[in-house]
């Protein structure tokens, strides 16, 4: 890894507040502690400003979707909030169009139905929340359905399971990005003991 790698982190009202601080941990503590290069991590939302989690829990978004920076990966929680952003065809597209350009999409829980809704995960293996996964099967009959993966790596998608599953799926982009001794270095910074044996597959 050389260039500048930039993540956004999704927000939007009613989000599950660990679907954000979980990988925003993750991948705020590789880029500031563990990473020789250079890894910008931004929260976005529909507008800038203090978006109410599904707890209660204020988030803050320092970035309009309609002006942050372009995207190497954009991480998309799940929540109640996902509910809207299903039918929001504004929001589809905007995914659409990062997909388009080369942007990695990885989802956290019910985040991965948002990615059904716009079509990109037709035929495709995925993951969600293990209440939701039938829900992800009957938005998109052809999705591969993985029920015991806590993450599915396929290549320019990544879906991962509910809720914490999002922590093991960001520690898993810090090792395809940066390197698997990188992530065990950040996995230990944070203090995060695994679930055992952590299920995940690959492209």
């Amino acid at each position: 890894m050389t260039d500048t790698l930039t993540i956004g982190v999704l927000l939007f009202e009613d989000v599950e507040e660990l679907d954000v601080v979980g990988p925003w941990e993750v991948l705020g503590f590789w880029a500031s502690h563990v990473t020789s290069s250079t890894v910008r991590v931004l929260a976005l939302g529909p507008e800038a400003g203090v978006v109410r989690g599904s707890q209660g829990l204020g988030l803050v978004a320092d970035h309009a979707l309609d002006e942050a920076p372009p995207l190497d990966v954009l991480v998309h929680p799940g929540g109640n909030g996902t509910r809207a952003l299903m039918e929001d065809t504004g929001h589809l597209e905007w995914l659409r169009g990062l997909h388009e350009r080369g942007t990695v999409l990885a989802s956290v829980c019910t985040g991965s139905l948002v990615f059904a809704a716009t079509g990109l995960l037709s035929g495709r293996p995925a993951t969600t929340h293990r209440d939701f996964l039938g829900k992800l099967a009957k938005i998109d009959p052809s999705v591969e359905v993985r029920n015991r993966e806590r993450y599915v790596d396929d290549g320019d998608i990544v879906t991962s399971a509910g809720v914490s599953a999002g922590i093991d799926m960001a520690l898993h982009l810090v090792a395809r990005f940066d390197g698997a001794e990188t992530g065990e270095r950040t996995r230990a910074g944070i203090q995060y003991e695994a679930p055992d044996p952590v299920v995940g597959s690959g492209a």
